[in-house]
């Protein structure tokens, strides 16, 4: 077994491995267009309009439709951009997004046919840092998208999102450390055991606050959608890019919100866990694991709904001033804490 894999006292076969690998990027694909028609239905609910009803029952077959339009599109790119560059940055913003996507933990190791299979990707001993440094992978390919198209609207896109990164990430890995202090491990599934008698967001609540918004930066969504603020860059980074090579920003963008709401409920709302020490079967993991994602989801369009783009000062400044200190005073206090209690 590689040495960055926790000790999980037992080895899947490989077939196991390449069969989650396949169904993890199965469920990944298709819950992208589920989040893109509860977006769309519930911004035209939330601005008192119609929503899309049209393509398929109730409009449900929209997000089909609009991916399909965005396939079959002539593929083309600037004469000015680096073409294999081109063609790789919105490659590596979605393979990172479903390797980030296999560390969700859907619930514990289960006995299928007497091979023990854990309803996860992969359980790595370092959850984590796993997840930050595909997620810092995963801003080459902004960076990349931008600066190989050739096109200085798309290069201005890709240069904010820099400046996006170092605002906010250092507050959102701050913030998670008190879960990490607390629980004593940095294995997702050892953190979700460790929230049996208490779920995180209660002790961790300002960790939770300064999470949730440092990841509406990391998923460019509003208010911090700077990266690709069409009434300001055209567009951003991706300006240039049209049908499949943009659906799969698109892609990359939807699944991240998905990743951040996994993250969230595995680290403050305790997994697959249920409240009042209720012990459901193990086939419902998997389900309340679902359903705590899209309320998170939810809360991510209710924001993008209610409120409008900050300045691209503004995020700098309430990323270094107001969110940093407060995520290092939220650690330090933790720390003490916890020494204390031991």
């Amino acid at each position: 077994m590689s040495p960055i894999l926790a000790v999980v006292g037992y080895a899947e076969p490989w077939w196991i491995a390449i069969l989650k690998s396949v169904i993890i990027f199965a469920v990944a694909l298709s819950m992208v267009p589920v989040v893109l028609i509860v977006e769309r239905k519930l911004l035209g609910r939330f601005q008192g309009r119609y929503g899309p009803n049209r393509v398929g029952p109730m409009g449900m077959m929209q997000p089909l439709a609009d991916i399909g339009k965005l396939i079959t599109k002539a593929p083309f790119r600037p004469t000015t951009s680096i073409g294999f560059l081109f063609i790789l940055a919105p490659a590596i913003s979605m393979i990172t997004a479903v390797a980030a996507f296999a560390i969700i933990p859907f619930g514990n190791v289960v006995d299928i046919a007497g091979t023990p299979v854990g309803l996860y990707g992969i359980d790595v001993g370092i959850g984590p840092l796993y997840l930050f440094a595909f997620g810092a992978v995963a801003f080459y390919g902004i960076m990349l998208g931008g600066w190989a198209s050739g096109s200085k609207y798309s290069f201005l896109g890709s240069m904010r999102a820099a400046a996006q990164l170092i605002s906010y990430e250092v507050a959102q890995g701050l913030s998670i450390v008190g879960v990490i202090i607390t629980a004593g491990t940095l294995s997702l599934t050892e953190i979700v055991e460790a929230q049996e008698g208490m779920w995180y967001f209660i002790p961790q609540f300002v960790g939770l606050i300064v999470f949730m918004v440092a990841s509406f930066a990391e998923t460019n969504r509003t208010p911090f959608d700077l990266a690709e603020a069409d009434a300001e860059l055209v567009g951003g980074y991706n300006t240039e890019y049209g049908g499949s090579r943009f659906a799969s920003y698109f892609f990359a963008e939807y699944l991240n919100v998905l990743i951040v709401s996994g993250i969230a409920t595995t680290l403050f709302f305790g997994g697959w866990l249920l409240p009042f020490g209720i012990d459901p079967p193990t086939w419902v993991d998997p389900i309340v694991v679902l359903v705590k994602m899209f309320a998170f989801v939810f809360f991510f369009i209710w924001v993008r709904a209610t409120l409008p783009r900050l300045r691209y000062d503004q995020l700098m400044s309430f990323g270094w001033k107001i969110l940093l200190p407060i995520a290092t005073l939220n650690t330090l206090i933790t720390a003490i804490v916890v020494v204390a209690i031991d």
